[in-house]
Protein backbone atom coordinates (compact mmCIF):
# COMPACT_ATOMS: atom_id res chain seq x y z
CA UNK A 1 0.00 0.00 0.00
CA UNK A 2 1.23 3.71 -1.15
CA UNK A 3 1.88 5.85 2.03
CA UNK A 4 -0.56 8.57 2.17
CA UNK A 5 -0.83 11.72 4.16
CA UNK A 6 -3.26 12.99 6.49
CA UNK A 7 -3.81 16.40 5.87
CA UNK A 8 -6.17 18.81 7.92
CA UNK A 9 -6.61 22.85 6.91
CA UNK A 10 -8.43 24.80 9.51
CA UNK A 11 -9.18 28.88 10.04
CA UNK A 12 -10.19 30.57 13.19
CA UNK A 13 -13.70 30.17 11.70
CA UNK A 14 -13.98 26.89 10.43
CA UNK A 15 -12.19 23.20 9.12
CA UNK A 16 -11.78 23.71 5.60
CA UNK A 17 -10.84 20.64 4.31
CA UNK A 18 -9.26 17.41 6.08
CA UNK A 19 -8.80 13.83 4.11
CA UNK A 20 -5.81 11.63 2.42
CA UNK A 21 -3.49 13.28 -0.24
CA UNK A 22 -0.13 12.10 -2.10
CA UNK A 23 1.58 15.77 -2.00
CA UNK A 24 0.88 19.43 -0.34
CA UNK A 25 2.30 22.09 -1.72
CA UNK A 26 2.49 25.31 -0.22
CA UNK A 27 4.20 28.88 -0.01
CA UNK A 28 6.44 29.55 2.95
CA UNK A 29 8.14 32.70 3.94
CA UNK A 30 11.20 30.20 3.38
CA UNK A 31 10.07 29.94 -0.37
CA UNK A 32 7.65 27.08 -2.12
CA UNK A 33 7.48 23.79 0.17
CA UNK A 34 6.62 20.11 -0.91
CA UNK A 35 5.17 17.53 0.94
CA UNK A 36 5.15 14.15 -0.03
CA UNK A 37 4.37 11.10 2.40
CA UNK A 38 7.59 10.57 4.77
CA UNK A 39 8.68 13.74 4.70
CA UNK A 40 11.06 14.95 7.63
CA UNK A 41 9.16 17.00 10.11
CA UNK A 42 9.06 20.43 9.36
CA UNK A 43 7.32 24.11 10.60
CA UNK A 44 6.79 26.39 8.02
CA UNK A 45 5.36 30.16 8.24
CA UNK A 46 2.51 30.67 5.77
CA UNK A 47 3.35 33.71 3.45
CA UNK A 48 0.18 36.52 3.32
CA UNK A 49 -1.45 36.07 -0.25
CA UNK A 50 -0.24 32.25 -0.71
CA UNK A 51 -2.22 29.88 -2.56
CA UNK A 52 -2.36 25.70 -1.23
CA UNK A 53 -2.49 22.85 -3.72
CA UNK A 54 -3.64 19.26 -2.18
CA UNK A 55 -2.82 16.63 -4.50
CA UNK A 56 -5.27 13.96 -4.09
CA UNK A 57 -5.04 11.56 -6.65
CA UNK A 58 -7.85 10.16 -8.58
CA UNK A 59 -10.60 12.99 -6.99
CA UNK A 60 -8.80 15.93 -7.91
CA UNK A 61 -6.43 19.04 -6.88
CA UNK A 62 -7.69 20.99 -3.95
CA UNK A 63 -6.52 24.26 -4.10
CA UNK A 64 -7.04 27.21 -1.49
CA UNK A 65 -5.79 30.90 -0.61
CA UNK A 66 -4.25 30.76 1.96
CA UNK A 67 -3.22 34.39 4.01
CA UNK A 68 -0.86 33.65 6.67
CA UNK A 69 -0.74 30.82 9.19
CA UNK A 70 1.58 28.03 9.52
CA UNK A 71 2.30 24.70 8.21
CA UNK A 72 3.08 21.63 10.54
CA UNK A 73 4.39 18.37 9.11
CA UNK A 74 4.96 15.15 11.78
CA UNK A 75 4.63 11.27 10.65
CA UNK A 76 2.96 11.44 7.58
CA UNK A 77 0.51 14.33 9.65
CA UNK A 78 -0.09 17.72 7.71
CA UNK A 79 -1.76 20.45 9.62
CA UNK A 80 -2.25 24.01 7.63
CA UNK A 81 -3.42 26.12 10.35
CA UNK A 82 -4.53 29.65 8.89
CA UNK A 83 -5.34 32.75 9.35
CA UNK A 84 -7.71 33.31 6.94
CA UNK A 85 -8.20 30.84 3.50
CA UNK A 86 -10.62 30.25 1.30
CA UNK A 87 -11.55 27.21 -0.86
CA UNK A 88 -10.74 28.38 -4.87
CA UNK A 89 -14.87 26.87 -5.73
CA UNK A 90 -15.76 29.36 -2.82
CA UNK A 91 -14.33 32.11 -4.67
CA UNK A 92 -16.71 34.77 -6.07
CA UNK A 93 -14.00 35.65 -8.85
CA UNK A 94 -16.58 38.64 -9.83
CA UNK A 95 -16.09 40.20 -6.46
CA UNK A 96 -12.45 39.32 -6.02
CA UNK A 97 -11.50 41.23 -9.22
CA UNK A 98 -13.49 44.22 -8.61
CA UNK A 99 -12.18 44.07 -5.06
CA UNK A 100 -8.32 43.87 -6.71
CA UNK A 101 -8.79 46.46 -9.18
CA UNK A 102 -10.21 49.24 -6.38
CA UNK A 103 -6.71 47.94 -4.69
CA UNK A 104 -4.48 48.33 -7.20
CA UNK A 105 -6.26 51.82 -7.82
CA UNK A 106 -5.16 52.68 -3.86
CA UNK A 107 -1.90 51.86 -4.68
CA UNK A 108 -1.65 53.99 -7.62
CA UNK A 109 -2.34 56.55 -5.70
CA UNK A 110 -0.91 55.75 -2.83
CA UNK A 111 2.27 54.02 -3.04
CA UNK A 112 2.87 53.51 0.41
CA UNK A 113 -0.89 51.70 1.06
CA UNK A 114 -0.07 48.82 3.34
CA UNK A 115 -3.65 47.77 3.65
CA UNK A 116 -4.26 48.41 -0.22
CA UNK A 117 -1.43 45.86 -1.31
CA UNK A 118 -2.28 43.22 1.37
CA UNK A 119 -5.47 43.13 0.26
CA UNK A 120 -4.38 42.98 -3.54
CA UNK A 121 -2.21 40.16 -2.15
CA UNK A 122 -5.16 38.37 -0.61
CA UNK A 123 -7.64 39.04 -4.06
CA UNK A 124 -4.46 37.77 -6.22
CA UNK A 125 -4.51 34.25 -4.54
CA UNK A 126 -8.22 34.32 -3.96
CA UNK A 127 -8.35 34.29 -7.95
CA UNK A 128 -5.34 31.96 -8.58
CA UNK A 129 -7.04 29.54 -6.12
CA UNK A 130 -9.84 29.81 -8.32
CA UNK A 131 -8.24 29.25 -11.30
CA UNK A 132 -8.05 32.30 -12.87
CA UNK A 133 -4.72 34.03 -14.22
CA UNK A 134 -3.94 36.88 -12.39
Amino acid sequence: MVAKLRVGVVSPEREIWSGDADMVIAKTVDGEIGIMPNHAPVLGVLVEGGVLRVKRGAEGDLVAAVHGGFISVADNDVSILAEVAELGSEVDVAKAKDALERAQASIEADQDDADARIEAKRNQARLRAAGEDV
